[in-house]
């Protein structure tokens, strides 16, 4: 006669043992861990971004921060000179000058523009025929290298053999020394300026323009007005917004100004006094702060120049955001 044997009974396993053997990890989708491994694949997706921003954006501003206070000329030893470079900005007549250059080629290039775009995007608007192959043309400026076309502009703006000094003959005025003298120079690199952003404002103002119910073109000419009462009573207030728009981004884009003036007054180039051409006529802060910090070697002082270039970036910013929302009341 044989006895069945009784089963054997295992002691309970501690819970560490559990956790090592991957038992204890929580499933429960509300808690912190499993949230965590389910973005995962989302934070490594949005991570290249992050890495590049870190190595072109955020580091390069804090190394600037850093080359502000010294006198880093590319080679050598660091000295930390405190303020000095920020005093000496105060106090710089060629920085004052490139500020007041970049603001007056802000207004020769921003008004003009404008008022070309609005009636570019009035004829667009209209029942024209080949429509659509206009818009794309007017757009090939904006895309077109400025490089390219600073090249371009120098030869229409040459003083011997320019289309523009042909032009002015034809109608029996004197050549002028476009590149030569203060005005001229600022002429050339505000009509470059100009012509390279109509097409573009143009098709931002046309978008505008479409937007505006017919209905209330319709109530205007029942009441009797004009071409010209409608205009100013309806299109220009409704697309107020536009002209907003595009006047605070042409106001940011010519304050960073710097191809246009490199490329057309490159050689007078040599360095910070000689920038811009005759008597400093077309230096930009930008350009200011290409001369100073990449042809002088003054890494430092050209560092306290970028900043300063920041400060009234902001500064027109902060303006143009309280005109909007001054406007938008």
């Amino acid at each position: 006669m044989t006895s069945t044997p009784s089963p054997q009974v295992l002691p309970p396993r501690p819970a560490g043992d559990r956790r090592r053997r991957g038992g204890g990890r929580p499933t429960d989708p509300g808690t912190l861990g499993v949230r965590g491994r389910r973005a995962r694949p989302m934070y490594l997706a949005v991570a290249p971004y992050f890495l590049l921003f870190a190595v072109f954006s955020a580091i390069p501003i804090v190394f600037t921060m850093f080359l502000a206070f010294t006198d880093w000329r590319g080679i050598g030893e660091w000295n930390v000179i405190g303020l000095e470079n920020f005093s000496y900005l105060i106090h710089d007549p060629l920085f004052w000058k490139s500020l007041k250059n970049t603001l007056i080629l802000w207004v020769m290039s921003t008004v003009p523009c404008l008022t070309l775009a609005t009636l570019l995007a009035l004829a667009l608007n209209a029942s024209v025929r080949f429509s659509t192959v206009y818009r794309v043309a007017y757009l090939v400026p904006n895309i077109t290298s400025l490089v390219a076309m600073g090249i371009l502009f120098s030869s229409i703006f040459s003083s011997n053999f320019g289309i523009a000094n042909a032009m002015l003959n034809l109608v029996g005025i004197d050549s002028v020394r476009w590149l030569q003298t203060e005005w001229g120079i600022k002429i050339a690199i505000s009509t470059l300026s100009a012509w390279s952003f109509v097409g573009y404002n143009a098709l931002i103002i046309l978008a505008g323009l479409q937007s505006i119910e017919k209905q209330v073109y319709e109530a205007a000419q029942l009441d009797g007005a004009g071409p010209v009462r409608t205009f100013f009573s309806i299109t220009l207030p409704m697309l107020r917004p536009i002209v907003l728009f595009i006047t605070i981004m042409s106001t940011i884009g010519s304050l960073q100004s710097f191809t246009e003036s490199q490329v057309m007054t490159s050689s007078q180039g040599g360095g910070a006094s000689s920038a811009g051409g005759v008597g400093n006529s077309g230096l930009t802060m930008v350009l200011y702060f290409y001369s100073v910090a990449f042809q002088e070697n003054r890494y430092g002082y050209g560092a306290t120049i970028a900043w300063g270039v920041m400060v009234v970036v902001i500064v027109f910013t902060i303006i143009n955001w309280f005109a909007t929302r001054e406007r938008s009341r």
